[in-house]
């Protein structure tokens, strides 16, 4: 045949598509979730998450220091609270001796060069299940607002280096923002869950957490999955109100979104590679349906090329041995 451009030429030796690659995947792209109990060598495999685990506080800080040795830098703690001490004001949001403060100061102490995330939301607390008080029957606004800036303070204060408000509430990333600089928490950035859809693909995080709501559902205040402009205004408000990072969750269903939000933002763009979207992969593996490596990269890869600058993603601690 007589062809000048042949593309095949760009990817005839492994060494030629690395150089050529497009996208790239790094460990410093990825931030590892990890789920922390207050029991202290808690180590309890999450049924719908194969491979993740429930970590009590000094069996938990000892993982995370195995996964800052393979090469992860940047780690978000989400807690499992018991229900007992949950209640329907979510009290221990703002406790500055729960345990989960305690272990934050544990983390720093152990790990002080890592990158500390913490969940801003009041959902592990509240006895309602909700991101936001209960009054009435009503998640509110307002008085939920309050009490995530009064936990981003306690967070900060006892070392947290970003605090994520995953709520959606309006207005709440200037209202955290003025309460940590109130605080002299000036450089305490904010990754806000700017984009966060009520999706369906977060069931087993609500496993791991046993975080459910009690009544009803999230729609109220997550994102309805239908809308895309949608995400952009409330992107540029978070923006605009002091957001350091923004977010897309979840992240798979969502490239477009993710896309999208990645040509206007003045601030970096992370996305959550969700509970679901991990699950998914695993038991399909698991059931030999497909190469669980293989396809993990690819949709990691999928999601940074999509826009995404980190990624949060339950394959971290596996990647950093993969790549």
């Amino acid at each position: 045949m007589d062809l000048k451009i042949r593309p095949r030429r760009n990817r005839k030796s492994d060494s030629v598509r690395e150089s050529l690659a497009e996208t790239s995947l790094s460990l410093n792209k990825l931030i590892y979730p990890i789920f922390i109990a207050e029991d202290a060598n808690l180590k309890q495999e999450i049924r719908t998450m194969p491979g993740q685990h429930r970590w009590g506080q000094k069996s938990g800080l000892s993982h995370l220091q195995d996964a800052w040795k393979a090469g992860l830098r940047q780690f978000a703690v989400f807690p499992v609270v018991p229900e007992a001490q949950k209640d329907k004001k979510a009290s221990g949001a703002t406790d500055p001796d729960h345990f989960l403060i305690r272990f934050f100061k544990d983390f720093k102490n152990a790990l002080p060069e890592a990158t500390l995330i913490s969940d801003i939301a009041l959902d592990p607390f509240n006895s309602d299940g909700h991101d936001g008080l209960v009054r009435d029957g009503l998640i509110v606004n307002d008085a939920s607002v309050d009490v995530l800036a009064k936990m981003a303070v306690v967070h900060a204060s006892a070392g947290v280096d970003w605090v994520a408000p995953s709520d959606m509430m309006d207005g709440r990333i200037g209202a955290v923002r003025k309460a940590l600089d109130e605080a002299g928490h000036e450089d305490t950035s904010i990754l806000a869950y700017s984009a966060k859809y009520a999706s369906a693909f977060y069931g087993p995080f609500r496993d791991a957490l046993d975080s459910a709501p009690r009544f009803g559902d999230k729609k109220t205040y997550q994102m309805d999955p239908r809308n895309s402009r949608e995400a952009l205004r409330e992107t540029r408000l978070d923006i605009q109100q002091g957001a350091d990072i923004v977010m897309v969750k979840p992240a798979l269903a969502y490239l477009d979104v993710i896309q999208r939000v990645k040509r206007f933002s003045e601030v970096p763009v992370a996305a959550y590679n969700v509970s679901g979207e991990y699950a998914m992969i695993k038991l399909a593996a698991q059931a030999g349906a497909l190469d669980e490596k293989r396809a993990a990269l690819e949709s990691l890869i999928a999601i940074r090329r999509a826009g995404a600058d980190v990624i949060l993603s339950y394959w971290a601690f596996q990647a950093a041995d993969w790549l």
